[in-house]
């Protein structure tokens, strides 16, 4: 696989790059590029071409606004709590070497979304962050386990104020094609906040360190920002 970045650990300290705060706004931020020329085509198709036309782009309008839904959450923030960074089912829950980032022994979590599932994505632990990477890769089913490998995919490490750290991983899926994420090294994040996006179905996978309290089995569905996913030891 390709890589067009490196994991680095931030070596000084980088100005933090503002969150925003939660909000009632409905709709995810970029969905509206989807959704207003879906709109506007429904009107198009009703008032010029046909009926059938609009009935077609109001579907597509309708099914795009709830695709991108953005409901406000309620994050837990006691330290060392690990927060699902995504509403899905865990599909795998295992004892890696990870290698690529961490470069140690490791716990992963991985979390399939679906296309019905909301793809906003949120931060799993409180921290700075101190490495992004993006990968280009392939885009294989995202509920098969080569998916963490081979996949396009973004990684974010975060490290908490007590130095423990995790990786969070963004992961295209066979639909997905475009992976979004709205910090940088250096973002000081709080848990449970918003910081990508994964359009069309897709995954994530969280490494955390393997003396951790692992508190969500395989088959359970979890909630970005609310389900705990374990707890830091």
């Amino acid at each position: 696989m390709q890589r067009t970045n490196t994991l680095n650990t931030a070596a000084e300290p980088a100005v933090a790059l503002a969150v925003a705060p939660e909000t009632q706004f409905p709709i995810a931020k970029g969905g509206m590029i989807f959704i207003a020329p879906t709109a506007a085509l429904a009107f198009i198709g009703c008032v010029w071409i046909g009926p059938g036309t609009g009935i077609f782009f109001t579907v597509m309008t309708l099914f795009l606004a709830w695709f991108f839904r953005d409901p406000r959450r309620s994050p837990p923030q006691d330290d060392g709590l690990l927060l699902s960074p995504a509403d899905g089912m865990v599909v795998d829950i295992a004892r890696v070497e990870e290698t690529r980032f961490l470069k140690q022994q490791t716990i992963k979590i991985s979390i399939f979304l679906n296309i019905f599932d909301i793809h906003v994505n949120r931060v799993p632990m409180a921290g700075k962050v101190v490495g992004i990477a993006y990968n280009k890769g392939r885009f294989f089913a995202a509920n098969v386990p080569k998916a963490s490998l081979e996949n396009e995919q973004n990684a974010l490490m975060i490290e908490a104020p007590s130095g423990r750290r995790v990786v969070c991983v963004q992961i295209a899926g066979l639909i997905a094609r475009r992976i979004v994420c709205w910090v940088r090294e250096g973002s000081i994040l709080h848990s449970g906040e918003r910081f990508g996006l994964i359009r069309f179905g897709s995954r994530v996978d969280v490494f955390l360190p393997t003396t951790s309290q692992i508190r969500v089995a395989c088959g359970e569905r979890v909630i970005g920002g609310e389900t705990i996913l374990g707890v830091l030891k």
